[in-house]
């Protein structure tokens, strides 16, 4: 039984221990009520991530990236409940990774959680399993159009348990090795972006090229820019729970997480829009979206440690590194094809130095409990160097990590990531892989290099129709990529 009370006076929760024992927590209902609402907000960054990515990506392959995001949530869900809660945020843990103290959510219910004496565990848990399920979705984007979905299941499972929850351990247990040092995170530079980015970048040198890399093939624009407007909406709202929540109370600190995460957002949107009109003349939403989802990733970690002013410098530091940091899969010849290494590997690394620099301990007071020796800005000059050390660690063991589990998982039959053959990757991962589509039709033009003349000698435009589909103009002609008609389109 909880033995639990309520204050007629003030409407606090009383919890007892034993029962009818001496009160050992009390809990807000506005505090509870914040944080489970910070639980819808997060929840709904997941399918925001499936639909950014969808919208960047070629039409016939729109579909896997929102599916994915749901499969991501559901196998994160049941990896929280197993063992992942109590592997990142069980109280006789190591500096490094929890134990199973927690397994299959025992003992997780009433009692005061790790995180905050003003939140109970159950609350705690199901408001962590948020980030820990959008984490891995950040990641796996990068096996966008040439990734095999069954294999992404085990991955996601083994990744979240080696990667994610040591990473999440020591950053936020209070036995972790980071967070003993005196480290800043408020809500995930290191194990949501860094780690997120970084497995990213090694999933897609061990993935290789995309077929057509290096050629016009893969110039492509955005296949749909309102989902990347959508997705970029869902974020941004989400995002007021993914910090503002994270002060686990209804107070001013969570108020000050959010005016600051709407203002980066803002201000690294339109610096990136700008960087872009320089090149292009143009104003680019996915340029803003861009910028916007950078900013964002840089205020997390400082997102409860910085005022106002602060937010701002975050914004244009975003907005332009994480710019320019997309020119580094050209440098090094490596296919992040959606930038998420750029965007939240180095956005993340860019948001846990700045707040180094400007944390402030009387911001992190805002709340009543939380004392720090603050940043540079209160003459604490050792932070940077803590919050480079955190940084470091969290990039390099993710990248390590990472490419172990795709390695091991290459040598287990059906567990290969890579695509096996081309002609899956021509016809999109959402046909080969799913059978199931985003759009009635899906065009293969540039994929099959088909020219002008091509298609008015053959009367077809290279499209793949689907559900009781026929080709254009109910030809039923398909074109080679020597312009040689092939077989039907069924």
């Amino acid at each position: 039984m909880v033995n639990v009370t309520y204050d007629p006076a003030s409407g606090s929760i009383q919890l007892h221990q034993p029962e009818d024992g001496p009160v050992v927590a009390v809990y807000s209902p506005g505090d509870l009520a914040w944080i489970l609402a910070s639980t819808a907000l997060v929840w709904l960054m997941i399918p925001g991530v499936g639909y950014f990515y969808s919208g960047l990506l070629r039409r016939k392959n729109a579909l896997s990236m929102i599916y994915l995001s749901m499969m991501c949530l559901a196998v994160v869900s049941f990896q929280w409940f197993f063992w992942g809660f109590s592997l990142a945020f069980s109280e006789t843990g190591s500096r490094f990774i929890g134990d199973l103290k927690h397994f299959a959510l025992r003992g997780v219910l009433d009692s005061p959680s790790i995180g905050s004496p003003r939140v109970p565990s159950i609350i705690f848990c199901v408001y962590q399993l948020m980030f820990a399920a959008i984490t891995p979705m950040i990641a796996i984007g990068a096996v966008a159009e040439r990734g095999r979905l069954g294999p992404l299941i085990v991955f996601v499972f083994v990744w979240s348990t080696i990667v994610y929850d040591p990473i999440a351990c020591w950053t936020w247990n209070s036995n972790g090795w980071a967070f003993v040092l005196g480290g800043l995170d408020f809500a995930g530079g290191t194990p949501v972006h860094i780690s997120s980015g970084t497995a990213a970048l090694a999933i897609s040198i061990y993935l290789g090229k995309r077929r057509g890399y290096g050629t016009e093939r893969l110039a492509y624009k955005p296949h749909n820019t309102s989902y990347v407007i959508l997705g970029t909406v869902f974020l941004w709202f989400g995002w007021f729970g993914f910090n503002g929540g994270s002060a686990l109370a209804a107070n001013y600190r969570a108020a000050e997480a959010c005016i600051v995460t709407n203002l980066a957002a803002s201000v690294g949107g339109l610096t990136w829009m700008f960087w872009d009109y320089r090149l292009e003349r143009k104003w680019s939403a996915v340029g803003f979206c861009s910028g916007a989802i950078a900013g964002l990733v840089a205020i997390t970690p400082g997102s409860g440690f910085v005022g106002a002013p602060a937010s701002v410098a975050f914004g244009v530091a975003a907005g332009t590194i994480c710019n320019f940091a997309t020119q580094l899969k050209f440098l090094f010849k490596y296919d992040d094809c959606l930038d998420i290494f750029a965007s939240h590997a180095i956005g993340g690394v860019v948001g846990n130095i700045f707040t180094g620099f400007f944390a402030q301990a009387d911001v992190a007071g805002l709340d009543g409990i939380t004392v720090i020796p603050g940043g540079w800005i209160n003459h604490h000059w050792v932070q940077l160097g803590k919050q480079l050390a955190d940084s470091v660690a969290g990039l390099s063991y993710s990248f390590v990590a990472t490419t172990i589990i795709l390695w091991v998982m290459h040598y287990i039959p059906g567990c290969r990531l890579r695509l096996d053959n081309e002609e899956a990757e021509i016809i999109g991962i959402d046909d080969a892989e799913m059978g199931e589509f985003a759009y009635d039709y899906v065009g293969i033009d540039a994929e099959l290099g088909i020219s002008g003349a091509a298609e008015t000698a053959y009367g077809f435009r290279g499209n793949i129709t689907t559900g009781g589909r026929e080709p254009d103009h109910n030809m039923s002609q398909s074109v080679s990529e020597s312009g040689e008609p092939t077989k039907e389109v069924a």
